[in-house]
C-alpha cells in the first residue's frame, strides 16, 4: 500500500529550490567520512522552514537492502530569497548492515545519494563508492550524520 502522505511530507507557505549537490571524496575507505553538499534556496516571497533530508541506497550488497535508508536531516529557516549551503557529514560506519553471518559490517560498492524535502520528493541525485575490503564494525560505531549549515 501506499501511505497517504510520505514520511518528511510537510506544507509551507514558500517554494525551495536545491542545487549544486557535491559529494567529496567520491570514493572511501570502509572506515571513511564523505562529504555531501548542497545549496537550498527560499524561491518564494515569504520567509519559511525547510527540513532538507538525506537517504541513501546502497545499489550492490550481499544481502537484499532498502531502496531508501534516512541517513540525516536538518530544520533550515530561510528568509525570502536566501540561499545557505548544507555539509551532511555521513560516516561509513551509518552504511553498516548485518551479513548473512550476522555481523554487522560495511561492504564495498556503490552508494546512491538522494536529497530532498521528503521521502517522495527527491530533488538531487547522485553516489560514491566504497572501495576496499568488507569491514566488521566492532566497536565505537558513529550512528549519526553531523550536518552544517553556511550562507
Amino acid at each position: 500500500g501506499t501511505p497517504l502522505f510520505p514520511f518528511g511530507h510537510g506544507l509551507s507557505y514558500t517554494s525551495f529550490e536545491y542545487s549544486d549537490l557535491k559529494i567529496t571524496p567520491a570514493e572511501i575507505n570502509p572506515a571513511g567520512q564523505v562529504n555531501i553538499s548542497f545549496r537550498v534556496k527560499n524561491t518564494g516571497k515569504q520567509d519559511g522552514d525547510e527540513v532538507v533530508q538525506l537517504y541513501i541506497r546502497d545499489l550492490l550488497a550481499s544481502l537484499t537492502r532498502p531502496v531508501k535508508e534516512l541517513k540525516g536531516f536538518k530544520r533550515v529557516n530561510l528568509t525570502a530569497g536566501e540561499e545557505k549551503k548544507i555539509t551532511f557529514k555521513l560516516s561509513a560506519d551509518q552504511l553498516a548492515f548485518y551479513d548473512k553471518d550476522v555481523k554487522l559490517v560495511v561492504e564495498p560498492g556503490r552508494f546512491e545519494v538522494m536529497i530532498g524535502s521528503s521521502s517522495e520528493d527527491i530533488r538531487l541525485k547522485n553516489s560514491f563508492q566504497v572501495v576496499g575490503t568488507k569491514r566488521e564494525v566492532v566497536s565505537n560505531r558513529i550512528l549519526f550524520t553531523t550536518v552544517e549549515i553556511e550562507l
